[in-house]
């Protein structure tokens, strides 16, 4: 996947296009419509290309990111027959230490070398043995895919910028305790900004070890008078919120990740994931151009 030399390819994440990706004939449509706005990559998620236990559909519904029935498609022949790469294929940490194989096997059949934990569920990131253990499983597990050919990536949201007792952060102390020989990084720069961090300081601070970044942007929809002058911050459309996009895929360029992956999966303009990812293709080809 990686080209030394090349730009970072412009991907979306599967999360955003779950709605639209039902059936058939559904995730063909609109996997064209994402290569006609100039994607040219996806990335996928394990429990998306398989059979969705209905448990994890209820859960990501009440967080807001609806996966759709698109779990029975052959997403491997779909992805192919698009034309689109895979920039990564998301599993969680207990499928990745229970068949590390089946895992590196399932990422190669996609087409991609990267695999990414998305973080901790019913985790407490502010204990610092908790943390410390962690470290621990991912070095483990990056070792165990990296014999397949395969490299272990880490996903952050918010909860890694809590602070591990009077100490600094989770996320930088998984970064300082594990190694960089077997565990990479993929910057969800929305979620950090979120969490109060700037996404640029951690781009620096990682440096080589970010292979993938998440981007969308954060603002406001509010318009009109607001009874008070708080008003309501989501993600939106890349280049119109108010993060530095634009330097943010610079220094991404510039650390040669390999992918932007587009991941947006509520608050789409005029209701429709599609649209919007239109809109943001628009600046990640001004940004990434070629």
């Amino acid at each position: 996947m990686f080209r030394p030399g090349r730009r970072p390819l412009r991907a979306i994440q599967q999360i955003q296009i779950g709605r639209v990706t039902s059936t058939e004939d559904q995730a063909r449509d609109t996997l064209a419509r994402l290569v006609a706005a100039g994607f040219e990559a996806i990335e996928l998620n394990g429990f998306m290309t398989r059979l969705t236990p209905l448990v994890v559909r209820a859960l990501t519904r009440v967080a807001g990111m609806p996966v759709g029935g698109g779990g029975r498609l052959d997403w491997r022949r779909l992805v192919a027959e698009s034309g689109l790469s895979v920039a990564a294929l998301h599993e969680d940490l207990g499928t990745i230490e229970s068949d590390p194989e089946a895992v590196a096997a399932r990422a190669a059949g996609f087409g991609t070398r990267n695999v990414v934990v998305t973080g901790m569920h019913r985790f407490d990131y502010g204990d610092d043995v908790a943390v410390r253990r962690l470290a621990q499983r991912l070095d483990a597990a990056g070792r165990n895919l990296a014999s397949d050919g395969v490299r272990l990536l880490y996903h952050n949201h918010t909860a890694e910028f809590r602070r591990v007792g009077s100490g600094g952060t989770a996320f930088a102390a998984l970064v300082d305790l594990t190694d960089a020989d077997a565990v990479g990084f993929e910057l969800d720069c929305f979620w950090a900004a979120t969490a109060g961090a700037d996404p640029l300081a951690l781009l620096d601070a990682l440096g080589e070890r970010v292979r993938l970044i998440h981007l969308t942007d954060r603002g406001s929809r509010t318009t009109g008078p607001t009874m008070t002058p708080i008003a309501k911050v989501d993600s939106v459309e890349l280049g119109t919120g108010n993060l530095a996009i634009d330097a943010i895929v610079e220094r991404a360029a510039s650390l040669r990740v390999e992918a932007v992956i587009l991941e947006t999966h509520k608050n789409w303009i005029g209701g429709s994931p599609l649209r919007s990812a239109e809109m943001s293709a628009e600046v990640l080809r001004r940004l990434l151009p070629g």
